[in-house]
């Protein structure tokens, strides 16, 4: 794939920019995180007395706005870890001035909820902004959504080992290994019959297979990461917002660690 920059993907790519990309992807991007956000701080006790958000929700919200602001006007990745160190310094300033108000592991909790989803959430915009992301951006779906419809399919009809009693105790060794098979299938597929029908003189079938096979794995991960909160703080679900599903981390728990696995993956291996 041609490396260009941001503005001149605009150009290049047409149309496809605009389609689902652009300012209503970014906009929702930052609202996902915000509440993904609010999620994560609430499940690990980031609240004061009576349930009140605290500074520190409220620091963390103003940094997912100026971080995404930032996403989408520039291109600079300096800008972008700027904004999350200044977040970071900021925790430090409400934590120090406000002691002790707030305990060291409200804190902690508070840096990593705006690690896990704003940040890593911020590369399907990343991904879909890149040179001939609006074909790039489906990957983080087979990798992740693909993944989980292959894994249970498997688990159900010849699922037997289950390697994580405890963690899942419906995900099995057999279903695990049929989401990455199925996975690396529907990436191959997709990069076939799509990607390189699109863009000429292609052959990267085999390389996005790759990729959507090693973003399956971290969606698993990412799976078992969130379901391992839940249980630690003893909570069935994140929200209430997504009838059937929970929260926006209980539906986007996958998504979250495979956008910057694929990411990086897709710039490393096929551009």
């Amino acid at each position: 794939m041609e490396q260009i920059g941001k503005r001149d993907c605009a150009d290049h790519c047409g149309s496809h920019y605009d389609m689902a990309g652009g300012v209503p992807l970014a906009a929702i991007s930052w609202v996902i995180s915000m509440i993904a956000f609010l999620e994560l701080t609430k499940a690990l006790k980031c609240q004061t007395g009576e349930k009140k958000r605290s500074g520190l929700e409220f620091l963390g919200l103003a940094g997912i706005t100026a971080y995404y602001v930032v996403l989408y006007l520039s291109d600079s990745h300096t800008l972008l870890l700027m904004c999350v160190v200044g977040a970071f310094f900021a925790f430090l300033f409400d934590y120090v001035l406000a002691f002790p108000k707030y305990h060291a592991t409200q804190l902690m909790a508070a840096v990593f909820a705006f690690l896990y989803a704003p940040v890593l959430l911020s590369f399907v915009y990343q991904t879909r902004v890149h040179p001939h992301g609006i074909y790039m951006v489906w990957m983080i779906l087979i990798s992740s959504w693909g993944c989980d419809t292959c894994a249970y399919v498997v688990g159900k009809l010849i699922g037997k080992k289950r390697i994580f009693p405890v963690l899942s105790p419906k995900k099995s060794l057999e279903g695990c290994i049929g989401g990455v098979l199925g996975t690396a299938l529907l990436g191959w597929l997709y990069g076939y019959f799509v990607v390189e029908k699109a863009i000429q003189d292609s052959r990267m079938a085999w390389g996005i297979a790759l990729v959507c096979s090693m973003g399956a794995v971290m969606s698993m991960v990412g799976d078992l990461a969130a379901s391992g909160i839940k249980r630690n703080m003893d909570i069935k679900d994140y929200g209430k917002l997504i009838p059937g599903h929970g929260g926006i981390m209980d539906r986007f728990d996958s998504v979250i660690v495979t956008a910057p696995m694929t990411y990086f993956l897709a710039l490393l291996l096929l551009v």
